[in-house]
């Protein structure tokens, strides 16, 4: 089996024909005339690597460079080139070339620069694989098949290749806004850099500072006589997640506001200028627009952590997930506990995929551990879960379904819920004149799960206007 794909693209038929019959038993050669008719091939089906001459008809090889860079910046591109001249060189190597040949070609050293070129392909798909295990081993939010999940996953996966790029995770609480920032870690550059974590509403305001910062020694009463480094130093090349960064006092954010513009600070009662890079990942689930309006959260530093925002559905807005969840942490929980578990009894999932979870991931999560527990097998029960019968023999955790006067009955033709949706939170908008945090109240919603379904409802007219 010929593991490679290799590109050449050249226009000249000798230089083509000689260099495809010198890897004929290496990798599969796929030979192109011209730039245009590669570009159209990379779309459609991407090789592990291109060979590519710069001195092309039509497109020049510069020109073909950045266009493949536009669209697969990952691409390992070899040019190749005539004669030596030094500036369209420099020109290819900026935009990204990773390395470049010259005329008359020597097949031995052009083996040995495509050999290590293939060498960093492998080392990536390597990389890769082991994050990809990573979090399908490590992230139960990542569990499932859910448009809204399927959604974040993509999303994340491009927001996480720039190495420093704030990042804001907004959900409710219990969502895994913690298990997402991992994952931004490891699927980026930083991934071999520490993941440090800061949960800024467990410490109290005076505090903070010093953690986040570090201090001198002697900076203030009850120091270590040796000072302390703080988590931003501890963090080099890595990813620093300042979990419920809503708790910041304003002092705080404004050197962390001066960290994320200049990459300086200072510790706690020191004067020498200290110089590090990360990537501040933060999260919340309070609303920080309505706290800016209220003077608790600076607007700049919101605008700088918020760079890309990342959204976190709740489990409600993803109940496709749910058993698919559960699953997983029934076999998490059954492995560590040395019990085996065929599943749930019908009545239990029944009970998963109605309850309201107010707790989110966390919620269920901790409902599983429990029944793992207890649970005897060799499905996971009722009982299990500490549902208690009320006298009647029902179950004290479903609530009881009637119509309720104004809800259509369901019908052969069903009910068309997005349109209930629609009506219902343009209604709420209405009434709060637009105002987001207002109008989840009135449906007694979350304010980001209020947000998300409003995103999802988007396209329809009547939302556009608010």
């Amino acid at each position: 089996m010929i593991p490679y794909t290799i590109y050449l693209v050249d226009d000249e038929a000798s230089i083509r024909q000689g260099i495809a019959l010198g890897f004929k038993d290496l990798y599969r050669v796929v030979s192109f005339g011209s730039a245009e008719d590669a570009i159209g091939a990379i779309r459609s089906q991407r090789p592990d690597l291109v060979l590519l001459d710069i001195g092309l008809p039509g497109i020049s090889g510069i020109d073909a460079l950045r266009k493949i860079k536009g669209f697969e910046p990952d691409m390992i591109v070899i040019m190749i080139t005539a004669y030596e001249d030094i500036h369209t060189v420099i020109s290819a190597m900026k935009l990204g070339a990773y390395d470049y040949v010259i005329k008359p070609i020597h097949m031995d050293s052009l083996r040995v620069c495509v050999r290590n070129a293939l060498e960093t392909i492998k080392l990536r798909k390597e990389i890769q694989a082991l994050q990809e295990n990573y979090i399908r081993e490590n992230l139960p939010c990542f569990v499932g098949e859910s448009d809204a999940i399927q959604d974040v996953i993509q999303f994340v996966n491009k927001v996480a290749k720039s190495p420093d790029t704030p990042i804001l995770i907004l959900g409710e609480s219990g969502t895994g806004k913690e298990l997402i920032a991992s994952a931004i870690h490891y699927k980026s550059p930083n991934f071999k850099g520490p993941f440090v974590t800061l949960n800024c509403a467990a410490l109290p305001e005076e505090l903070i500072e010093s953690e986040l910062f570090g201090y001198e020694k002697g900076a203030f009463s009850g120091a270590s006589p040796t000072g302390k480094r703080g988590l931003i130093e501890e963090s080099p090349n890595g990813t620093l997640f300042l979990d419920e960064v809503g708790d910041l006092g304003l002092a705080a954010q404004a050197r962390l506001l001066r960290f994320i513009e200049k990459g300086e600070y200072y510790r706690v009662g020191g004067t020498k200028k200290l110089l590090t890079r990360t990537r501040i990942v933060s999260a919340t689930n309070k609303n920080l627009e309505d706290m800016i309006e209220k003077g608790f959260f600076r607007l700049d530093l919101y605008y700088r952590l918020g760079v890309i925002k990342v959204e976190i559905p709740s489990l409600n807005d993803r109940r496709d997930d749910i058993i698919p969840i559960a699953k997983y942490f029934l076999m998490e929980f059954g492995k560590k506990q040395g019990k085996s578990f065929n599943g749930f009894s019908s009545r239990v999932q029944e009970f998963l995929m109605n309850h309201r979870w107010k707790g989110n991931i966390r919620e269920l999560r901790n409902l599983i551990e429990r029944a793992v527990l207890v649970g005897g097998g060799p499905d996971i029960t009722m009982q299990d879960l500490g549902l208690e019968k009320t006298s009647k023999g029902t179950d004290r955790f479903f609530p009881r379904t009637k119509n309720r006067a104004g809800f259509p009955s369901l019908s052969e033709n069903g009910v068309d819920l997005s349109a209930m949706e629609e009506h219902y939170i343009t209604e709420a908008l209405q009434k709060a004149g637009g105002n987001d945090a207002k109008a989840a109240k009135y449906l007694n919603m979350s304010y980001y799960s209020f947000r998300y379904r409003r995103k999802k409802l988007s396209n329809l007219q009547s939302l556009k206007s608010f």
